[in-house]
């Protein structure tokens, strides 16, 4: 891969990465840091990519194992990432968003997998189903009930709040 195809590379699909670790991380430094170690590996390993999916599907695995070895990491260690404030909002907005957000992920937490990670990546991330798919390793069609059954989940859960 030449440095020009790197660069479009890096450009097309930085944002769509970023988006999916966020949603993964949930703190926005450790997004970008995992965000840039993606690129890195996938420009350090380009030869690996066989071609069988999209780039962004291919770059969002390597991101997505990346995060899971930084939680087992903190996990072995016994660390505990920051909460790092958002200072562009008001106090008002903010304590009215970490409301509504507290339920949301109380509701999202309570979700079993795959219905929780397929309704983050969908939300979240904005993944395709085909990615969400390829990242799963099943259908398409998988992924689009998957989301649709964690919806209805969420839904009810919400409702009994």
């Amino acid at each position: 891969m030449t440095q020009d195809q790197c660069a479009r590379l890096y450009e097309t699909f930085y944002m769509r990465v970023f988006s999916y670790v966020m949603t993964l991380a949930g703190d926005r430094s450790l997004a970008e840091e995992l965000t840039q170690e993606t690129f890195y590996r996938a420009f350090a390993r380009q030869r690996e990519f066989r071609g069988e999916s999209d780039e962004v599907t291919w770059l969002c695995a390597i991101a997505k194992n990346l995060f899971t070895d930084e939680q087992r990491r903190l996990r072995r260690h016994g660390e505990i990432p920051d909460d790092l404030p958002d200072h562009a909002k008001s106090v008002a907005k903010t304590v009215e968003d970490k409301d509504s957000s507290f339920r949301i992920h109380m509701a999202l937490h309570g979700l079993e997998d795959p219905f929780k990670e397929v309704f983050e990546l969908r939300v979240f991330g904005k993944l395709s189903f085909r990615d969400i798919a390829t990242i799963f390793g099943k259908t398409e069609n998988w992924a689009r009930v998957t989301y649709h059954r964690a919806r209805i989940k969420l839904q009810e859960r919400m409702d009994e709040t």
